[in-house]
């Protein structure tokens, strides 16, 4: 079911995307898409409880609100109602065409390898396999259990589809090819982030396996490691990733403007109803 429901939201994106901006259904369609797309991301924290993770709890459940709001902002755009104050209505148009492009791109990159088994064993194997590879060249006694599971001391860790940073890489790519910028300038940009990524992803697996193996903090070492220490720095690695990015490619600047405008200016409504005041 929910699998239909992400196929669904994707081909609306595309259909979006594709579609001339003469035509004002795009909006309609586009928007739609975002709807069933929020709904997917709402209910993705029911597989992150059963393993803790609370920071993607928090993280899905803010994708989906943005989801939200962004479906919202495309059925107003349809209907030609006027929004913002500080926002023109080509520009907000504009903001909300080029993320839905960057989405559905992102999309139709990620979620053949989330859905279909035969790439998602694919990748899964390289990254167990690289990072078995690295932990060789640290000689570190790690074995491989499996396609794709490695142990260390007798505790085992799994290589899933989260830990290939497969999310990660197809959002840059996402955002990447949306851009209209010169070829140079796009390679440049996918050249510091998408290998970067790849790449401290395999030191960050590196690093929960040696951390659980060795069992450097207790019993709850694969949590820590995990789900906090590994978490944090992949959030400050993706922030300077995107700094480079965005040096690169300076007209994402003017999307992510465009999107903080849309966002608190629906925020700012909603609590404007919510309270009363107008």
């Amino acid at each position: 079911m929910m699998e239909n429901i992400l196929w669904v939201a994707v081909a609306l994106m595309v259909t979006s995307s594709i579609v001339p901006k003469k035509h004002a259904i795009r909006n309609l369609i586009g928007g739609l898409g975002w709807g069933f797309f929020s709904i997917h991301w709402a209910y993705q924290p029911l597989h992150y409880l059963e393993n803790n993770d609370y920071a993607n709890i928090v993280l899905t459940f803010t994708v989906a609100a943005f989801c939200l709001i962004l479906a919202y902002s495309m059925v107003k755009e349809y209907l030609k109602e006027p929004r913002y104050t500080g926002l023109s209505t080509d520009v907000s148009t504009n903001v909300t065409d080029m993320t839905t492009r960057a989405t559905a791109i992102g999309a139709l990159f990620y979620f053949p390898f989330a859905q279909i088994n035969t790439l998602n064993v694919w990748i899964i194997s390289e990254v167990t396999n690289n990072v078995m590879w690295m932990l060789n060249l640290l000689n570190i006694p790690a074995l491989q259990e499996s396609w794709n599971t490695i142990s260390l001391n007798g505790h085992v860790v799994e290589i899933i589809l989260a830990c290939t940073a497969i999310e990660s890489i197809a959002l840059f790519i996402g955002l990447i090819v949306s851009v209209n910028a010169p070829p140079k300038r796009l390679v440049s940009a996918f050249l510091v982030s998408v290998p970067v990524i790849y790449g401290l992803n395999i030191i960050r697996d590196v690093f929960v396996i040696v951390a659980n193996g060795e069992q450097w903090f207790g019993e709850n070492s694969f949590e820590i490691a995990h789900n906090v220490i590994a978490k944090a720095g992949s959030g400050v690695a993706l922030f300077f990733i995107a700094y480079a990015v965005l040096k690169i490619l300076p007209e994402l600047l003017d999307l992510i403007d465009g999107l903080w405008k849309i966002i608190t200016e629906h925020l700012h409504t909603a609590v404007q109803k919510i309270t009363g005041n107008h």
